[in-house]
């Protein structure tokens, strides 16, 4: 190698280098500066893969990570019904690099009925964005004797606890709504509460069970199939996907609106104007049509919306349960 070879291959080298560096430095600068991102940042999302909420958290992670030009990696932290992971995240730096993707049960449910949870969910952390809201459907096998909603609430009341029902597990949004509905409609049915869904819908689709209130992404695949029919759904409106299939409030219960609902959370004490730019990127993202599409074949996409209307909506929830909860002497040990 001659000399002026040599030459242009230690300036090649340099620039190489000087690439490589481009990034960390940028990292540093932002961190240095305060900016945010000013590294990876972290979802937590506290079940198992495959739920409704580690749906909506990868579903969101790249469009995120490439709006705030950082990393955005979802983490699965299952245990305690959620509480594992939940409180896992209250315990970060509130710099909005830990965030929590929450659901209904850790969220509204479980700080009420379990007094154990250690945390009360608007006290420990910050609403930052709702991004899904879905119903419940209420199912059972293809050859149940149960064609609609009437005809198993009719049974229920002929013979009380002669329906039995599964769910998730105790105080689960599934139960809960279950519950719900024997309230409304002055029956008493058997509960039936599995460690998850999966075998519950094994067992509702071999008839081992009556009826199961199952989330709409689950089940759609099973209805679709023929394997179980759908009796009714629990917001208030209509399902576009099951048009034909009543609401409970429509049916029996007016006024009744349970559903399996996710946000982003972040911990208590984190700036505000992080909270905003989250909310506002996130807003972003849930207005694309592919996005968008996505969230409506669950009935799950919601409206823009912002951190104080997401607060309320918590706590709407939270009281809603709350009643609820207390009304049927349900507590979780």
């Amino acid at each position: 190698m001659n000399e002026q070879q040599l030459a242009m291959s230690k300036r090649r080298f340099l620039q190489s280098g000087c690439a490589l560096l481009v990034l960390p430095l940028a990292r540093v600068a932002a961190a240095a500066s305060g900016a945010y991102p000013a590294m990876p940042i972290s979802v937590t999302v506290p079940y198992a893969p495959g739920g409704q909420g580690d749906l909506f958290a990868r579903m969101l992670s790249e469009p995120l990570g490439k709006a705030l030009a950082q990393t955005v990696v979802v983490e699965n932290r299952p245990g305690a019904s959620g509480m594992l992971g939940t409180r896992l995240i209250i315990r970060q730096k509130p710099d909005g690099h830990h965030l929590l993707l929450g659901q209904t049960g850790e969220i509204a449910i479980n700080p009420v009925a379990n007094p154990n949870a250690g945390y009360k969910a608007l006290e420990a952390l910050v609403p930052v964005v709702l991004v899904g809201d879905s119903p419940l459907v209420l199912i059972t096998a293809s050859g149940s004797p149960f064609k609609t909603i009437g005809d198993l609430l009719a049974k229920a009341k002929q013979a009380p606890e002669s329906v039995n029902y599964a769910s998730s597990g105790t105080a689960t949004p599934g139960h809960l709504a279950a519950v719900a509905l024997e309230l409304g409609t002055r029956t008493k049915m058997t509960h039936v509460p599995y460690k998850g869904a999966g075998q519950a819908m094994t067992d509702v689709i071999g008839g081992q069970v009556d009826c199961f209130f199952s989330s709409v992404s689950a089940a759609m695949g099973h209805i679709k199939s023929g394997s179980v029919r759908a009796l009714a759904t629990t917001t208030g409106k209509r399902l576009a996907a099951l048009k034909d299939t009543p609401t409970v409030a429509e049916a029996t219960v007016p006024g009744f609106n349970y559903s399996l609902w996710g946000g982003y959370f972040a911990p208590a004490g984190t700036p505000k104007a992080v909270i905003l730019q989250l909310n506002r990127e996130i807003n972003k993202i849930l207005a694309q049509p592919a996005i968008r599409a996505r969230l409506d074949a669950d009935g799950a996409a919601v409206e823009a919306n912002s951190p104080e209307q997401f607060a309320e909506f918590v706590k709407a929830e939270i009281s809603k349960y709350s009643t609820l909860i207390h009304s049927a002497g349900i507590v979780l040990e």
